[in-house]
């Protein structure tokens, strides 16, 4: 039975990612298609799915990073810049600019759709804890995204877990132990083939 698209999953969409990632054979109904329009959201075939784990093997080294804040993580974002520069890699700031308040899932899913789409190689989003990043961002398709306190958690998130974006919380960890974080994220190839199997299983649920 074919899926069909509603005014009510625009309206949805129009309140996030603005995008509606449908499969082939997905019937999209008029009044969807001209609410989509209206709201500025796009309708996409998503061609991610199921997605191959070898994708997050590191065949090439990591050179552009995505990053990204709400306004507790600002701050953070400004010296975490400079910081990947001087490690050598490229750093796109999708924002925010400035410490007014704003909604972390916006500035979550523009880093994680950079990475989605191959503009960027990995992403390090902050907000003040750092969850709220991490679960926006794994509801864009074939992202894995881990909030991680410290250098283990960092390394076993990419050995084990092969994750793509890393979240940080601003209020949880200082300078220092968050460039250790990130240098290891970067750094850590991802895992053996052992763990491949099961990072098939979280990617290609619902298939």
């Amino acid at each position: 039975m074919k899926k069909v698209v509603s005014q009510e999953e625009i309206r949805k969409a129009a309140k996030g990612a603005k995008v509606v990632l449908i499969k082939k054979g997905t019937l999209v109904t008029p009044l969807a298609r001209d609410l989509a329009a209206e709201l500025g959201v796009r309708i996409e075939e998503d061609r991610s799915v199921p997605i191959d784990s070898d994708k997050f093997t590191d065949i090439f080294p990591v050179k552009v990073v995505a990053v990204a804040s709400d306004h507790g993580g600002f701050e953070m974002k400004k010296w975490l810049i400079p910081y990947l520069h001087k490690l050598g890699y490229i750093a796109h700031d999708l924002g925010t600019f400035s410490a007014e308040a704003c909604d972390y899932p916006d500035y979550a899913f523009s880093a994680a759709e950079a990475v989605s789409a191959g503009k960027a190689d990995r992403a390090v989003i902050i907000d003040s804890v750092g969850i709220g990043s991490a679960m926006a961002a794994n509801r864009i398709p074939g992202i894995l995204a881990a909030k991680c306190n410290n250098t283990f958690e960092a390394h076993s998130a990419r050995e084990h877990n092969y994750a793509n974006v890393l979240t940080l919380g601003a209020k949880i960890i200082g300078p220092e132990i968050a460039k250790s974080i990130v240098k290891i994220f970067l750094e850590t190839p991802a895992g053996a083939e052992r763990h491949k199997k099961r990072i098939e299983k979280i990617l290609n649920k619902g298939d």
